[in-house]
């Protein structure tokens, strides 16, 4: 009987400590690599799915542009005695006609839909380029706040350590009042630094949700680090590559052979359509008989489509053309400065790996053997660990800078580059 009353005591116990019920672990965070975070943003981003519609609206306005004319059924009842007195009219015509385009207009249309589709697909191309670049941005920014957040909790802990040491010694009388609150405030500024990291990563997280078609706040881990490899291709090959690749340069191609098309088929107005009928003809006391018939425009206002079409088409393809020679001069620019910028970013890596990491470290190293042998207080010790704290975290920054530019330099290239490993 005892025995059965603990239990039931132990229960309830339980139930007021979890009214609730029990304790359920947070839901497990998927990982993703950045290969997978830009192929799940590929198929997922809403505005790229609506690109990919748009392209399959514009193939099947190629089949609208070579489509044939309709054929005309025509019935024709002349000289009734009376009104809709279809059987006692004296002649009456009952037939079929077609309206023909002159050969090659048909065709020639069906190249300019080809090439207005082609504009949308290179659309598309630059789309998945500005997609696959804001993947890696925020991908390498939640690296990048991952990063700090690691080394803002050594800072704290750290801090921390410094004024539980400090409180000791205050209490013991080996230092001032002062020494104490000096280790407040650091701790205090380490715990500002900790929160707002720990934002940082909660908003890093959140826009890389948004990329992949997410929910904002959904679980979400990452796996990777930041580039560190060299490039292998000079500024002139990259250019050159870009010029090639870019889809923007591929558009305007395609533009400029669709108004090359739409001049050609302005040039042919010029040449008449026609329309082909037969008919069976029926007049009162006479056989029946057949009539054929054909028919088409005469081009007496010959000037109009000088002065429309074919004037429109050649504003068109010289504008265009100045176009492609200011996309040219842009590109290259913008290749140079992403080049640049990488180039920059990779010496910056070199001289932390080979002196300010080092040099931070052997530094920090002095002062802790400096405060192990009483020659200085935890506060210089704490500030030593402190420059070494921020030369990482500056080295993080400059890996994320490095990565963020091969990242603009791919894009402003318009494909992956090739670099080589660094060990």
């Amino acid at each position: 009987m005892k025995a059965m009353i603990s239990l039931v005591f132990s229960v309830l116990w339980i139930f007021c400590l979890f009214p609730n019920g029990p304790i359920q672990s947070p839901p497990a965070r998927e990982t993703f690599t950045l290969e997978q975070c830009i192929g799940l943003a590929l198929e997922q981003n809403p505005l790229l799915q609506s690109s990919h519609l748009l392209y399959q609206a514009s193939l099947a306005r190629i089949h609208q542009a070579k489509a044939f004319a309709q054929p005309n059924l025509g019935f024709d009842s002349d000289l009734q005695p009376r009104l809709f007195d279809f059987k006692r009219s004296d002649e009456s015509y009952f037939g079929l006609s077609q309206s023909l385009d002159f050969p090659g207009k048909r065709s020639l249309r069906g190249r300019v839909a080809t090439q207005e589709s082609l504009e949308i697909q290179a659309d598309t191309e630059l789309l998945k380029l500005d997609i696959t670049y804001q993947v890696k941005q925020a991908f390498y920014g939640l690296l990048l706040a991952q990063q700090i957040l690691k080394y803002a909790e050594q800072d704290l802990e750290l801090s921390r350590d410094y004024l539980q040491k400090a409180e000791i010694k205050h209490e013991a009388g080996d230092v001032a009042r002062v020494e104490v609150l000096r280790a407040r405030v650091e701790t205090a500024k380490a715990e500002n630094s900790v929160r707002a990291a720990v934002n940082e990563v909660r908003l890093g997280r959140a826009r890389l949700n948004f990329l992949l078609a997410r929910k904002k706040y959904e679980p979400l881990e990452i796996a990777g680090e930041f580039q560190r490899d060299s490039l292998r291709i000079s500024l002139d090959e990259l250019k050159q590559k870009a010029l090639s690749f870019r889809p923007e340069v591929k558009r305007l191609g395609f533009s400029l052979e669709k108004e090359n098309l739409r001049k050609t088929l302005g040039q042919l107005s010029y040449l008449p359509d026609f329309s082909l009928g037969l008919s069976r003809h029926r007049l009162s006391g006479v056989a029946t008989s057949w009539d054929f018939t054909l028919s088409f425009p005469i081009p007496l206002f010959f000037w109009q489509p000088q002065k429309g079409v074919i004037a429109e088409a050649r504003a068109n393809l010289e504008a265009l053309r100045r176009e492609k020679e200011h996309l040219s001069n842009a590109i290259g620019l913008e290749v140079e400065e992403a080049y640049a910028n990488a180039l920059m970013a990779r010496n910056q890596i070199e001289l932390f790996e080979k002196e300010i990491l080092a040099q931070a470290e052997e530094a920090y190293n002095m002062f802790l053997f400096s405060f192990q042998e009483g020659e200085i207080g935890g506060l210089e010790l704490v500030e030593a660990r402190r420059t070494l704290i921020e030369a990482r975290k500056s080295y993080a920054d400059t890996l994320h800078n490095f990565s963020l530019a091969l990242a603009a330099l791919e894009k402003s290239v318009g494909q992956k580059l090739e670099v080589d490993s660094h060990d």
